[in-house]
């Protein structure tokens, strides 16, 4: 059986239209696709229904959009093996809202059945087209009224030290200097074309960042990204003669998250919210991370190649990608900082110095508040300019005896990898 939304009954008044976002995209449709499209964004708002049900895939029917929609409130019952159907299980519905959101009519009928649900048809006012465009676009907005589950996503978190023991106006205007340097890296990125889409979320004493794009290249991005907000802070307080501007540390971690877009007045913001494994694992390492420190979560993913669907997928672990990293430092040379022009940046994950000249890579073991273990990596960051004393990041490998229980790992760099020695003292 299916259910049909009346068409003729959609509030306009209430209704902001995706589409105003998308404009790079839809600036070269037809008046009557664009049209289409705009009604089916007030469909989709009327079956959200302020937040009451959640869209979970669509399809193609002779009407126009069928839809898999579940109330809000059903989503746990869906995700828990023993209210599933049949053979359906929690992978299974994770697999719903992975990736592409598009079904064909067949595979929704049987998702449906499965899920113990009716599908909602939603009718056009005129025939939809399927060219890559406007699947690209329903797609986005699908997920707008959605939820959705992402297996490996790149996530920075930023962190003030000490930011409990602070005054509200002190508080407040450590938050604003973060946040200025957040939009300043940003700034940067964007003058050496370098591509990073980033949104972000408050965690109250700090922000966590992640790059709305999920390939191999924007997560890199999103590393170099965190290097830069640091070396701007690092920069600000080096001037401050107050406690205006926040002592740091931060963490970089890939892992799974589910991402949802929260109601802001009647309609759902267009940027996304995240939370799950990634969020806590940063959550409990912030915590054992000590101030100025920089920490990389061990993790083992797979990263697409590129944005589209069919992307080759990347096998990366947390050591891959800070060599991926270190070799793409080259588009970061000739920036300036604080009006000195970058000769070159450094980064790398720390160890000890064996007698042939190579370095280890140290894995570090913490243990957070609930005895739970988990491996890091301590990483350093050297930006040297020219004509002012280098930018040193992190903290030296030889100053945490102490302050983890170490493990030596197996991997080496290569000599010419040899990450060089700290020849300042840190940049503060």
């Amino acid at each position: 059986m299916t259910t049909t939304v009346d068409s003729g009954v959609f509030r306009l008044a209430s209704v902001g239209s995706y589409l105003d976002a998308l404009s790079s995209i839809t600036d070269e449709m037809s008046v009557s696709d664009r049209t289409n499209l705009i009604f089916l964004d007030k469909g989709l708002h009327t079956i959200w229904g302020l937040g009451a049900n959640v869209i979970l895939n669509w399809c193609v029917d002779p009407q126009g959009i069928g839809l898999l929609v579940v109330p809000h409130y059903g989503v746990a019952e869906y995700s828990d093996d023993a209210k599933l159907t049949n053979t359906a299980s929690e992978d299974f519905f994770k697999s719903l809202i992975s990736g592409r959101r598009m079904l064909s009519p067949i595979q929704l009928e049987k998702v449906a059945k499965l899920l113990g649900v009716e599908k909602t048809s939603v009718p056009l006012r005129s025939p939809f087209s399927q060219n890559p465009d406007q699947i690209q676009i329903i797609e986005k907005m699908i997920k707008r009224y959605s939820i959705s589950f992402v297996p490996n996503r790149a996530v920075a978190l930023f962190d003030i030290v000490g930011f409990g023991l602070l005054s509200p106006f002190e508080q407040m205007t450590q938050l604003n200097s973060l946040s200025y340097s957040l939009n300043s890296a940003y700034s940067k990125m964007l003058d050496r074309n370098i591509g990073i889409s980033f949104s972000r979320s408050s965690t109250g004493d700090g922000f966590y960042i992640w790059n709305r794009d999920l390939t191999v290249e924007a997560n890199v991005n999103l590393y170099h990204f965190m290097h830069l907000v640091l070396a701007d802070n690092a920069i600000a307080g080096s001037k401050a003669r107050n406690r205006v501007v926040p002592a740091l540390r931060a963490c970089f971690h890939i892992g799974s998250c589910y991402e949802f877009h929260q109601a802001e007045g009647l309609n759902p913001t267009i940027y996304n919210y995240i939370v799950g494994d990634v969020t806590i694992e940063l959550a409990r390492m912030i915590e054992r991370a000590l101030p100025g420190q920089i920490l990389v979560g061990e993790f083992s993913a797979d990263l697409p190649a590129g944005p589209e669907l069919e992307a080759q997928v990347r096998h990366m672990d947390s050591i891959d990608f800070v060599h991926r990293a270190r070799n793409t430092l080259a588009s970061l040379d000739g920036l300036e900082l604080s009006g000195d022009r970058v000769e070159s940046i450094k980064c790398y994950l720390t160890g000890t110095r064996l007698n042939t000249g190579e370095f280890t890579i140290r894995k570090l073991t913490i243990n957070d508040k609930h005895g739970i273990t988990r491996n890091v990596f301590n990483a350093k960051v050297n930006i040297y300019r020219s004509h002012a004393e280098p930018i040193l990041l992190g903290i030296e490998d030889r100053l945490l005896q102490g302050a983890h229980i170490p493990k030596i790992t197996s991997s080496h760099l290569l000599p010419d990898e040899t990450p060089p020695p700290d020849t300042a003292q840190p940049y503060t």
